[in-house]
């Protein structure tokens, strides 16, 4: 136990004082038998809520370190959404979804897909759609408004017939090819891009927020067809 005046007890058996440190805090909830619900994912932001205390903040009490939840691909919630764009997706794990941050010059964003399909497509694999992540900027903090990215999701087939686990290497180099390519070609603001997830299984929504922020402003974290059998959190301590 990390006791604030720095007394703390002695070493003893596998303890040691000299190992005592901040971290961060990260939870993780499943259901044992692999049924995806909603139930797990608002479970799993419970615990990030209660991990509020291992972040912090600073002259913005409303932008913490930062938090954020990884669960299973929502391929109900998807495919209504996408549905709405004319665009049938795969069935489960026979496509990825990159969730990906852009700078909010739309010309910039242009470019930055450019670059990802045209690295897609190389490795044999289809672009699907993309999508404009829903937000609601206003429940962020003044600090964390003023630097927040565009977010965005790439879809992405799989027109080789891959299996999961090849597929899921394949969006690996992809995310991997993406990103050098992208610092090889200097595009502006290129601090302001960061991939925050690729896979055929998983994806991560994050941010520059306070625990108990990420479901207002992430609306398909609050959305019921957002189904999933587990999820890990985490809650940003800066050291």
């Amino acid at each position: 136990m990390n006791d604030p005046t720095g007394n703390y007890p002695p070493a003893h058996g596998l303890y040691d004082p000299q190992f005592e440190h901040d971290a961060c805090g990260v939870g993780f909830v499943a259901h044992i038998k692999g049924k995806k619900s909603h139930s797990i994912l608002k479970q799993a932001l419970k615990v990030l809520v209660n991990l509020e205390h291992r972040g912090a903040c600073g002259c913005d009490p409303e932008t913490g370190d930062g938090a954020g939840v990884l669960f299973q691909i929502p391929h109900t919630l998807f495919h209504k959404a996408l549905a709405q764009q004319g665009v049938a997706l795969p069935e489960p794990q026979q496509y990825g979804v990159g969730m990906l941050f852009l700078p909010q010059d739309e010309a910039l964003q242009a470019q930055y897909r450019a670059v990802f399909n045209a690295v897609i497509q190389e490795e044999g694999l289809t672009v699907l759609a993309w999508r404009k992540v829903p937000v609601v900027s206003e429940s962020l903090g003044w600090l964390a408004r003023s630097v927040e990215p565009a977010i965005e999701q790439v879809f992405i087939g799989n027109a080789q017939g891959l299996s999961a686990d090849e597929l899921e290497r394949k969006l690996f180099l992809v995310r991997r090819i993406a990103q050098n390519r992208i610092l090889e070609q200097k595009l502006d603001k290129e601090e302001q891009f960061y991939v925050c997830s690729l896979s055929c299984r998983t994806i991560v929504y994050k941010g520059l927020m306070l625990a108990p922020k990420i479901g207002a402003y992430y609306p398909d974290l609050l959305d019921t067809d957002t189904q999933t059998a587990l999820a890990i959190v985490h809650q940003r301590f800066s050291t």
